[in-house]
C-alpha cells in the first residue's frame, strides 16, 4: 500500500504570535507550515508596514500564511487578561519587541511562566535582551554591518556592501524556530518550558562561519573578495560567449580537471601549480580562464565542466530560478488561494521529510478575522465578547 505522509506534524502545538516586521514572522512561519495552531495577535487598526507591507502585498502574503488573526489591545487591561487566558493553554509565545516592551505590558517570560510553567517563550531582538547595546533599535542592515558581513561582501576597494536579502532577520527567525523546537523536545523530558533568546546580531555572527574562525583561530581579518572565493582558487564568476557562469575549482584534483577541459597550456605555468600560488596570482589566473570561457556559450561550458567533474552552474535571475526544471521538480513554489489575490504562489519550505510534509492550510488572515472564533474557544460568552468590543479591548 502506498504510504501517505503525515501532515501537520506540529498540530498539537499552539503558538501565540506577537511578532512584527520579519525576523519574528519568519520564526512563526516555520512552525505554522508544519501544522502549529498559530494565533496572530494584532493591535486594533494594525499597520500593514509592521507586518510585512500591505496585507495584499507579496511580502505579507508569503510571511503570514497558516495563521488565524485576533485583535487584542494589549494596552487595555482586558486585552492583557485575554492574552493571559490564551497563554494558559498555549505551548509557545514568540515576540520580537524591543527588550523592554514585554515588561511594560506585563507579558514577560517570568509573568507568563507563573501562569503556565510549560510555556516556551521565544524572544528575538536586535542585539540581545541585555547588555550595553540592548536598547538600540534593531534593523537588518545595521546587524549586517555590526556583525561583519558588509566588510566581506562586495568587490575589493568598492566599500562595504549589504547582502541582497535581509539575511540577519531571516537567520535570526530560523534560529529562533530551531530554539523553540529544541525547547519543546526538552519539555518532553522535564515538563517545563524555557525562555529562548536570539538576536539579529548573534545570528549574523553565527552565519560568518569560517570567516569568523579565520580571525578567532588564526588572527586573520578577512576582506572583500568580490565573486572570488576567499580560499578556494579559482572559484568565481567567469564570462562566456553569451553571459556568465560560476566555476568552483576547489582542490588540486578539480583544478587539474578544469585545466584539462580548457586545454590552454598557459594554465600549466608554475605560478598556478599550487593553491597558495594560485591565490597570490588569482587576478591573472581569472583573466586567463575568462579568455577561454568567452569562446563558448554558458550552456556548453556548464555541460562540459560538470561532465568532467568540475562544479559549474548558471547565474539565474529570479524568474529563471523558478523556471529551472530542477526547481520545478523540487516543488518549492507552492500554490495558495489568497483572500486578497486569489490563486497565487508563495515560497514553500526547503525541507523534505520522508514521513511528514509542510502544508498551506490557510491563506494569510484578514485583520481580526478570527477574533470571535478564538475567544469562543477560550469559553468567553457572547455577552463577554460584546463587552470587550465595546470597551476597546478587542
Amino acid at each position: 500500500m502506498a504510504f501517505e505522509p503525515a501532515c501537520d506534524i506540529l498540530s498539537h502545538i499552539t503558538v501565540l504570535d506577537l511578532t512584527r516586521v520579519r525576523s519574528g514572522p519568519t520564526c512563526v512561519r516555520q512552525l505554522a507550515d508544519w501544522g502549529a495552531n498559530v494565533i496572530k495577535i494584532e493591535a486594533p487598526n494594525a499597520a500593514g508596514a509592521d507586518m510585512g507591507g500591505s496585507r495584499d502585498g507579496s511580502d505579507f502574503q508569503n510571511l503570514h500564511r497558516n495563521k488565524r488573526s485576533i485583535i487584542l489591545n494589549l494596552k487595555h487591561e482586558s486585552g492583557v487578561a485575554i492574552f493571559k487566558r490564551l497563554a494558559t493553554n498555549a505551548d509557545v509565545i514568540v515576540e520580537n519587541y524591543r527588550p523592554d516592551v514585554k515588561f511594560r505590558l506585563g507579558l514577560d517570560y517570568e509573568t507568563i511562566k507563573a501562569i503556565n510553567p510549560r510555556i516556551v517563550y521565544a524572544s528575538i531582538s536586535g542585539f540581545g535582551q541585555d547588555g550595553p547595546l540592548a536598547t538600540r533599535p534593531g534593523f537588518d542592515q545595521i546587524a549586517q554591518g555590526m556583525g561583519g558581513l558588509m566588510s566581506i561582501t562586495g568587490a575589493p576597494g568598492e566599500g562595504p556592501m549589504r547582502v541582497g536579502i535581509p539575511i540577519a532577520d531571516l537567520t535570526a527567525g530560523g534560529f529562533a524556530a530551531q530554539g523553540v523546537l529544541l525547547a519543546l523536545l526538552g519539555r518532553e523530558k522535564t515538563g517545563i518550558g524555557q525562555w529562548v533568546q536570539t538576536s539579529l546580531l548573534q545570528a549574523q555572527i553565527a552565519m560568518l562561519d569560517f570567516q569568523a574562525t579565520r580571525w578567532l583561530m588564526d588572527g586573520e581579518v578577512p576582506h572583500q573578495a568580490g565573486n572570488n572565493h576567499p580560499k578556494s582558487i579559482p572559484t568565481g564568476v567567469f564570462e562566456t560567449a553569451d553571459g556568465h557562469i560560476n566555476i568552483a575549482a576547489a582542490g588540486q584534483h578539480i583544478w587539474q580537471r578544469l585545466k584539462d577541459e580548457i586545454g590552454d597550456t598557459r594554465l600549466n605555468a608554475d605560478i598556478y601549480a599550487e593553491a597558495e600560488s594560485r591565490s597570490e596570482h588569482r587576478d591573472t589566473l581569472n583573466a586567463l580562464i575568462s579568455e577561454n570561457t568567452r569562446a563558448d556559450t554558458s550552456d556548453n561550458w556548464i555541460s562540459r565542466l560538470n561532465k568532467v567533474g568540475v562544479p559549474c552552474g548558471e547565474i539565474n535571475s529570479i524568474d529563471k530560478v523558478f523556471s529551472s526544471p530542477q526547481v520545478v521538480h523540487l516543488g518549492i513554489a507552492r500554490d495558495m488561494d489568497s483572500q486578497e489575490r486569489g490563486a497565487t504562489q508563495i515560497v514553500g519550505q526547503p525541507i523534505i521529510m520522508s514521513e511528514s510534509e509542510p502544508t498551506i492550510r490557510r491563506p494569510p488572515p484578514k485583520l481580526g478575522q478570527h477574533t470571535r472564533e478564538i475567544l469562543a474557544e477560550c469559553e468567553y460568552s457572547e455577552a463577554e465578547i460584546a463587552a470587550f468590543e465595546e470597551a476597546g479591548a478587542i
